[in-house]
């Protein structure tokens, strides 16, 4: 009895390798956009960026309901990610719309987006059990990555000219401090997919696939640049509608106490 409690069974086994398959996928196809990248197919280079952070979001999920999270998962999670979500997307990015227009603020602005990326994860993987779940601090790097590609997706034909590499310097440059803000984003972790919804979100995600179905690149930009900006809209807002402490009541002049 103590042998077999000791020995782990077949699916305990396969079990943990499972996460581990799913973060080499996310880290394959990281790869794979790479090598598209270098082809100059930028519209098949995107896609493969945002399967990866599909893969990315199951690795975890899967870990958790199969009780296999693990200190290696963790860091072959995070090494994968500053390749897939890191230097794929930056390296997409200057090779689609800064090389021919403006290549050496454009490599800068590159490297600096995989620079904040990887101390975003160093962050996550120091502050990961220290921090309110429901929230992640700074931009995650697979929604930085996801804008990247989005906007790349919506016009794979690539930037026309100087104006335009300026705004995408200041797009790119804008999500590298965002990652490395402490800025509060929601992660989503809390929803519970198991709980009975109403028919009317079951409809509104009906609505949702169909329109991913019919015009991906509008609606992935859309989701993309709205999660992008949620926090700093947030932290605007709270400032804009901020109470301030109301003035303090004039007292009459006969009536204002003296001195000592």
């Amino acid at each position: 009895m103590s042998e077999a409690r000791k020995r782990p069974g077949p699916f305990r086994r396969g079990a943990a390798i499972l996460p581990s398959l799913f973060t080499t996928g996310n880290l394959f196809l990281g790869f794979w956009a790479m090598v598209k990248t270098l082809h100059g197919q930028y519209g098949e280079a995107a896609p493969l960026v945002f399967w990866a952070i599909l893969l990315d979001m199951l690795d975890g999920r899967i870990a958790r309901l199969t009780g296999t999270a693990s200190e290696f998962g963790g860091e072959l999670d995070s090494l994968a990610d500053v390749i897939s979500f890191g230097v794929a997307p930056a390296l997409l990015v200057y090779s689609w719309g800064f090389s021919d227009w403006v290549p050496r603020a454009g490599w800068l602005a590159a490297f600096l987006f995989v620079v904040c990326g990887a101390l975003r994860l160093a962050r996550f993987n120091v502050q990961r059990h220290a921090v309110d779940g429901r929230y992640f601090v700074g931009l995650p790097i697979p929604a930085a990555a996801g804008q990247v590609a989005a906007i790349v997706h919506f016009m794979p034909q690539g930037l026309t000219d100087r104006l335009q590499a300026a705004v995408g310097l200041a797009i790119v440059t804008t999500l590298a401090f965002l990652m490395v803000s402490t800025l509060r984003y929601p992660s989503f972790k809390t929803v519970d997919l198991r709980r009975r919804r109403s028919y009317i979100t079951v409809l509104g995600i009906a609505l949702g696939l169909a329109v991913l179905f019919l015009h991906p690149e509008a609606l992935l930009l859309s989701l993309a640049t709205a999660y992008s900006i949620w926090a700093p809209g947030a932290y605007l807002l709270s400032l804009l509608f901020r109470r301030r402490p109301e003035p303090p009541t004039p007292v009459p002049a006969g009536e204002a106490p003296s001195g000592p």
